[in-house]
């Protein structure tokens, strides 16, 4: 799949236009159908099964079919759109080939959206969708009724109908303050993978973090950055309204921002950063400083001094686009937060009269984001006081980045007093790669650094063993952006102290050493 060549960028969109999306039903693809419907255009697509988001479409007038092994697509069919999931023998999408129908990425179709808008694309190794839920429901209670699409979903968005999921369809132009008037803002994440944010075409854009990630595609941090450099280099110039925001530290600002034209500004915990930041770990307050004086101040539901820079990136872009600071500091005391991110799941009593068991469930997969969800966790919720651990499920994602920062995965988890490891989700990696490295390795390296780490599957094995495990005031917080997050709603949805299960079916595994 390629960029289709058109006379002007935006031409698939042309009203009246007929599309249909494979993979209609991820939080990213029905944002795009919704999109797509406001501009006129005719929309259809396909999934692997019904979902509340599938309803919700369906209810808009976008009908979503579950046969894909078909490879039937509509008679008439101006353009595809397949999600990053789709892999090149997906049955509708050769049939599309076979009938020479242009085909388009998601992040190219993203890309034709934010023409003729204020796109403002929200990048960075970390953070991508925190921001950019916390962007979108500040410009919400600001009044300039922005589109948002975020890839998860989030309880204060919506498609408008209060079904919650990633998506907000918002103004053509901006309602209100000093943009008034100007074409409508879509906030959108920039996801560095296989370079699809070089596909997008923002005004301002914002870096929260550039680490080493994706080394199966880029070989190298350097190329990583690079990237990056690219990326920013798409922004137009300032007086054009060109605007990049960057964190001040961990973001390779000098080497990103050598010769761009447009207005760069910096944001992080250190004194001289364009904007300050301040953060209160008790309280869990955050202090927006620029020009030495404090602009807003707020207390974030959710702890952590990552997300005290999320929540900081959020309030800075939107004062950008004139957001009132007052507003601004009540959207985000008052962000829940979105599902998958530091989300507290529930409790479990295990012993009547004890204090329970505290479930979160969290998307970290990167060992910056492990650490730093393990430090907040271990501030916020203290399992110490009620004589509890803290004890981490996690499922490395993709064999490749699991060899590339083994090293890194394992000084992760010094927050963690157990640490569960299932086997490695396998996702676009060769059966090669898959060879090169397991979950024992990582377990391995855990156990030479004092970690009390195992390794057990499947995940009804593990649910069974954390059951055994588990004591009264202990923390569990599940992570990995696999399937994992079954073993926290199983945990919590299973009888206490079930037995191990033993005969038919395969016994827990754990590794020895």
């Amino acid at each position: 799949m390629s960029f289709q060549s058109d006379p002007s960028p935006a031409a698939p969109l042309a009203s009246g236009a007929h599309a249909y999306l494979i993979g209609i039903g991820g939080c990213g693809m029905s944002g795009l159908a919704r999109m797509f419907s406001a501009r006129s255009v005719s929309v259809s697509g396909s999934d692997r099964e019904p979902t509340h988001i599938t309803r919700g479409l369906d209810s808009a007038g976008i009908p979503v079919g579950f046969d894909q092994a078909s490879g039937r697509i509509p008679d008439r069919c101006d353009f595809v759109v397949a999600s990053a999931a789709i892999k090149p023998d997906h049955p509708e999408l050769l049939a599309a080939q076979e009938r020479s129908i242009p085909v388009y990425t998601y992040a190219e179709a993203l890309g034709l959206c934010m023409v003729g808008r204020t796109g403002l694309a929200v990048a960075g190794t970390h953070g991508k969708s925190t921001i950019c839920a916390m962007l979108g429901w500040t410009l919400i209670h600001s009044g300039l009724d922005p589109t948002v699409i975020v890839g998860a979903t989030c309880a204060q968005l919506g498609d408008n109908s209060g079904v919650p999921t990633g998506f907000r369809l918002g103004a053509d132009s901006i309602p209100a303050g000093p943009r008034a008037g100007s074409p409508g803002l879509l906030i959108a994440e920039a996801c560095e993978f296989n370079r699809s944010f070089h596909l997008l075409h923002p005004t301002i854009g914002c870096i929260s973090a550039v680490e080493a990630d994706h080394l199966d595609i880029y070989g190298s941090l350097d190329a990583v950055v690079q990237s990056f450099r690219e990326f920013a280099s798409l922004l137009p110039s300032a007086s054009e309204g060109g605007y990049l925001l960057l964190a001040h530290d961990g973001a390779h600002r000098r080497e990103v921002t050598a010769g761009l034209d447009c207005a760069v500004e910096t944001i992080g915990f250190a004194p001289d950063a364009d904007w300050h930041i301040t953060y209160d770990t008790a309280e869990r307050r955050v202090g927006l400083n620029r020009s030495g004086e404090l602009v807003a101040t707020w207390v974030n539901r959710v702890p952590g001094a990552h997300i005290a820079l999320d929540s900081a990136i959020a309030g800075a872009l939107a004062i950008h686009l004139g957001a009132e600071a007052k507003k601004v500091a009540e959207a985000l005391g008052g962000f829940h937060g979105l599902d998958r991110r530091m989300q507290r799941l529930g409790e479990k009593v295990i012993a009547p009269e004890q204090p329970p068991v505290r479930v979160y469930d969290d998307y970290g997969h990167h060992p910056t984001e492990i650490d730093a969800t393990l430090r907040a966790l271990r501030e916020g919720e203290r399992p110490e006081d009620n004589g509890g651990r803290l004890i981490c499920v996690f499922q490395p994602h993709q064999h490749s980045r699991t060899r590339f920062l083994l090293d890194e995965f394992a000084q992760s988890f010094s927050q963690a007093d157990v640490v569960v490891v299932p086997h490695i989700y396998f996702v676009r990696d060769s059966e090669v790669e898959k060879t090169k490295v397991s979950s024992a390795d990582l377990v391995d390296r855990l156990r030479q650094r004092g970690v009390h780490a195992m390794h057990i599957y499947p995940f009804e094995a593990i649910v069974d063993q954390l059951n055994v495990l588990c004591r009264p005031g202990d923390l569990l917080v599940v992570m990995g952006a696999g399937p994992v997050w079954k073993v926290a709603h199983g945990f919590l949805r299973s009888p206490a102290h079930a037995p191990v299960v033993t005969g038919a079916t395969p016994p827990a595994r754990l590794a020895a050493s």
